[in-house]
């Protein structure tokens, strides 16, 4: 039994008239992956909480109709103004075969580094998801990658610094192990790099000589004035 669970009612309803199901306080959604693809609603406030709770990587129980059927969330339409939910689309599951899923990656511990307490370093997470296959029931709601040994700005955090738990592994098995999940930078540094920048003035061209020493000629002299200048 999945941790989640989301009641849905099966709909008739499309088009145009999905606009008035919303205004009632309901989510269209759809299922595919059993057979032919269920369109279904639920509850607006319900359906929030549960897809905040398990995003893309937790199985969900869904009951539709009265049956079960174990699903992921595979795509959900926001409002590009208000940002609320629109649309969801769940793909249906079963128990005892290896889905895809994506999962967030959590970094533990930088505070307790060196790089963090003795020399203030900052880092940059490049790799913030990953898609991992598994069964079900060992699907991670995150994976995490300890940074507490984090000592110099040229240290990363790289692929296979994560370790997965049994029954997991990676979707995309060509991946390379070195591929960098966070790095380092150190603000001090860049900070004084960009105030030393700032600090460098201004040189006009008219003020830098030719290669024969001679400074070159204002705009809009004349071609008497530049040989009298000479």
């Amino acid at each position: 039994m999945a941790e989640y669970s989301l009641a849905l009612e099966k709909r008739e309803v499309t088009g145009k008239k999905l606009k008035a199901l919303r205004a009632e306080g309901m989510i269209p959604s759809i299922v595919y992956g059993a057979g032919e693809p269920i369109m279904t609603s639920s509850e607006y406030v319900a359906t929030e909480k549960v897809l905040l709770e398990a995003g893309y990587h937790s199985p969900i129980d869904l009951t539709i109709g009265g049956k079960k059927q174990l699903a992921i969330v595979k795509d959900v339409q926001l409002d590009p103004v208000s940002r609320k939910i629109v649309n969801v689309e769940f793909h249906a599951i079963s128990e005892d075969a290896a889905v895809e899923a994506t999962t967030p990656i959590v970094i533990l511990n930088f505070e307790a580094s060196e790089a963090s307490k003795i020399y203030h370093f900052a880092m940059t997470q490049a790799l913030e998801e990953i898609d991992v296959k598994a069964k079900p029931a060992d699907l991670p709601k995150e994976l995490t990658v300890d940074a507490s040994k984090l000592t110099s700005v040229d240290d990363k955090l790289v692929l296979s610094d994560i370790v997965l738990p049994n029954g997991v592994e990676f979707a995309d098995k060509e991946m390379s192990a070195d591929q960098v999940v966070a790095s380092l930078y150190d603000p001090a540094a860049e900070a004084a790099a960009r105030e030393a920048e700032e600090a460098k003035p201004e040189v006009d061209a008219a003020d830098v000589p030719s290669e024969n020493g001679e400074k070159p000629a204002e705009e809009g002299a004349s071609e008497g004035e530049e040989k009298k200048a000479e």
